[in-house]
């Protein structure tokens, strides 16, 4: 899968710990932010555990938007507490690198990487390939091939789709279709007309789709791929335009009192066993020679569609207003 140029440049809290790092000095103590479903945040931590005995993670899971919102009322008080940065997208961590709040850290495992998955000076790497596309009920009356077909009459009121507000990934999306003239804003308006349901994060769009309460849905892949697999009436449509991606990337901030701590989750995520984790949890790994994972298409025959990563950065708050204006959301 050929990667477009804005990877190369700009895109309910759940507490647990761990201990890892031979080799560092013990009792030392690191927080990560992640976007990772619980499951998989609590599947990384006990694998890093049993490679990294000696120190101890404190995670704390949200939605990108909501992490960094949190972020930010720890920077206005001076007292942030997160170490790692395990998120939804490279815009946003390169946002904070453009703010100096970021420091690097040129890993060893970076070899293994296309050039254009992570920050040339080390600031962040990307862990994971995640598109988003269209999932439907597997008794849905209608099999979607296109984006267009969401705004059709045959859709109104059955489709559901995470917020912007809430869901990075979904804030790439949007930022991905109303820069292109065959989308534009007034897709998103006919969105609203068609009486979609944009709300909360991929998990409740997975639940509406599976449930049939909103027989279509924006979904990230790996949720519809994966719980297909477990027997769940979802299947997941990679739509004829293309998909746009998130890469899951991470970062260490600078701010961190346990920098090398820190380095050493880095370097775990990037590693081979680290991505082993990624393929067996049901992503794409970003690492160079991974296999895919079961239920995906060929990686080179996945289009995916152009960001201005820079554009999309400039307008992010522009474009939440904008959102909000259209869907009458508080942000």
């Amino acid at each position: 899968m050929k990667l477009p140029p804005f990877l190369r440049v700009p895109v309910a809290l759940c507490v647990s710990t761990l201990v890892f790092g031979a080799g560092v000095a013990s009792a030392q103590t690191i927080t990560l932010y992640t976007s990772q479903p619980n499951s998989d945040a609590q599947a990384t931590v006990d694998a890093f555990m049993a490679q990294n005995p000696g120190i101890k993670v404190e995670w704390v899971r949200d939605g990108t938007t909501q992490l960094m919102t949190r972020l930010e009322a720890e920077l206005a008080a001076k007292a942030v507490k997160a170490d790692v940065l395990l998120i939804a997208d490279t815009v946003t961590l390169e946002s904070l690198k453009q703010r100096d709040l970021l420091q690097p850290h040129l890993s060893a495992e970076r070899q293994h990487y296309s050039a254009d998955l992570y920050d040339p000076a080390g600031y962040y790497y990307s862990t994971k390939l995640i598109t988003t596309g269209i999932a439907h009920h597997s008794a849905a009356p209608s099999k979607p091939q296109s984006w267009q077909d969401l705004v059709t009459p045959a859709y109104k009121n059955l489709v559901a789709a995470p917020s912007p507000l809430y869901s990075g990934a979904a804030m790439l999306h949007m930022q991905t279709l109303v820069n292109m003239p065959e989308f534009g804003w007034g897709y998103y308006e006919a969105l609203k007309a068609n009486q979609a349901q944009v709300q909360g994060g991929n998990g409740g769009v997975l639940k509406a789709v599976a449930t049939g309460t909103k027989p279509y849905g924006v979904l990230a892949d790996y949720l519809a791929i994966r719980e297909k697999a477990k027997g769940a009436p979802v299947e997941f449509v990679f739509p004829q335009e293309g998909v746009t991606v998130v890469t899951e990337p991470v970062a260490i901030l600078k701010s961190s009192q346990q920098p090398a701590a820190a380095a050493r989750l880095v370097d775990f995520l990037l590693s081979e066993a680290g991505q082993q984790l990624v393929l067996q949890q049901g992503y794409i790994p970003a690492r160079n020679g991974s296999a895919m994972p079961e239920g995906f298409p060929a990686r080179d025959s996945i289009n995916i569609l152009p960001l201005n990563a820079a554009h999309a950065l400039a307008q992010t708050e522009a474009d939440k207003a904008r959102f909000s204006q259209i869907f009458d959301a508080a942000q």
